[in-house]
């Protein structure tokens, strides 16, 4: 088991000799199958070391759910460190700049920068979205009906759905909005391409997300825009940090749900009993939806990693100082010691929260919009739709990678 925080220093000399580092190619993975990797390790070598497809060196690899959760909520791993390190990586460039925003900074500097944006991730002003959002699927599945069966899915509302809905959070004009998705489609796929496509790409999304500031500015909303622009003019914010949460948001918002609610639709669609089962129990939604982002395998490999600031024993294993330590959230989220039957997707399932967004500091803000559009999205379908099911067999639904988020290429449905 893990320390405590405040346990006593780590001895050396009783730690066990490192594991030979191993290379992760990260393959892709058909439709919601686990990684095989993740699963030996987490039965053999729950924290090893492990070398990715890009940067330098090697990391630490954590697996289980406990060992997860000790080093995501510790202060002795930081994310601060990793500025200007060239680590192994599973991407040439990071997503989100490394100078600024929420994903590469630590308490209590992350503690401010996250008080403002959770101004905009409230209870009230998701119950506010939720009308809005369901009205959303509404008009993109009466288009869908229009045009008859059978139909894509991830064409008709996995898609333009969450770009909808993130959209209309961060106040962007409707007009306007086909250039946004354009990049932060660029910035996804950039992860697998040149470091200078990344690189352009990157910049495009910076100078649509300052124009987007610059006009909150001189016209404030009631936005996610108009918060963060209000926080610059306030000082509570710089100009970078703003650039960067807006980044995050745009492409967690948009294309991560995208592939997770595609993920989640497969994985229904595949299981009908339980999806007969919620048409029954609708009240069972909210726990269905938490459930399936237990079992959805969202993204492949591995996100953000920490860098430890002084020695520290994890599983057994001694980590040094200044090593890199990634967390396999997706490994967690199945470990048998926590999750009974892991493989099974079960409704009823109690116990322990899942790790789908993240533990400690890090955690997702935007995991209730998250669920939010899950629940929307889950509900209309099932209601609006009775009959629905795959118009293929399930191995012909052909899944992708964007960067490193993992869903449905097409989703052809009938009813």
């Amino acid at each position: 088991m893990p320390l405590d925080p405040a346990s006593t220093p780590v001895d050396p000399a009783s730690a066990p000799p490192a594991p030979q580092v191993r290379f992760w190619p990260v393959d892709d993975l058909p439709a919601l199958d686990p990684d095989p990797f993740l699963d030996e390790l987490l039965r053999e070598e729950p924290v090893t070391r492990i070398r990715l497809p890009h940067g330098e060196g090697d990391a630490w690899l954590v697996t289980r759910y406990e060992d997860v959760r000790f080093v995501t909520a510790d202060p002795r791993f930081s994310r601060e460190r990793l500025v200007g390190r060239d680590i192994t990586s599973m991407r040439p460039v990071p997503v989100a700049s490394q100078t600024a925003g929420l994903q590469y900074i630590d308490p209590p500097r992350h503690n401010r920068l996250r008080r403002v944006v959770a101004r905009a991730f409230t209870g009230n002003s998701m119950r506010r979205m939720r009308p809005l959002a369901e009205r959303r699927a509404g008009e993109l599945l009466d288009v869908m009906e229009r045009q008859g069966a059978p139909a894509d899915l991830m064409e008709h509302l996995h898609g333009p759905f969450p770009l909808a809905v993130i959209r209309d959070f961060l106040g962007v004009d409707e007009k306007d909005w086909h250039r946004w998705a354009a990049t932060g489609e660029a910035l996804l796929s950039a992860g697998t391409e040149s470091e200078q496509r990344a690189r352009e790409a990157a910049q495009d999304a910076r100078a649509r997300i300052v124009e987007l500031l610059r006009s909150r500015r001189d016209e404030p909303r009631e936005d996610l825009a108009g918060v963060l622009a209000q926080a610059v003019a306030a000082g509570e914010l710089t100009d970078d940090e703003a650039i960067s949460l807006t980044t995050a948001i745009q492409v967690s918002g948009g294309h991560a749900v995208r592939n997770n609610s595609g993920s989640m639709m497969y994985a229904l669609l595949t299981h009908p009993e339980q999806m007969d089962r919620l048409r029954r129990e609708p009240e069972l939604l909210p726990k269905a939806v938490d459930e399936l982002f237990r079992y959805v395998p969202h993204r492949n490999g591995v996100g953000i990693p920490r860098v430890a600031v002084e020695d520290v024993e994890v599983g057994g294993r001694l980590i040094r100082a200044g090593d890199v330590v990634y967390n396999a959230y997706l490994a967690a989220n199945r470990d048998p010691e926590v999750f009974p039957d892991p493989d099974a997707l079960d409704f009823d399932r109690e116990g322990a929260p899942h790790l789908a967004f993240g533990h400690g500091p890090h955690h997702c803000l935007a995991a209730i919009m998250a669920r939010m559009e899950a629940e929307v999205l889950i509900g209309t379908l099932l209601t609006r739709f009775p009959a629905l099911r795959l118009a293929v067999p399930p191995e012909d639904v052909e899944f992708q990678r964007q960067g490193l988020i993992r869903g449905p290429r097409t989703l052809p449905v009938t009813w």
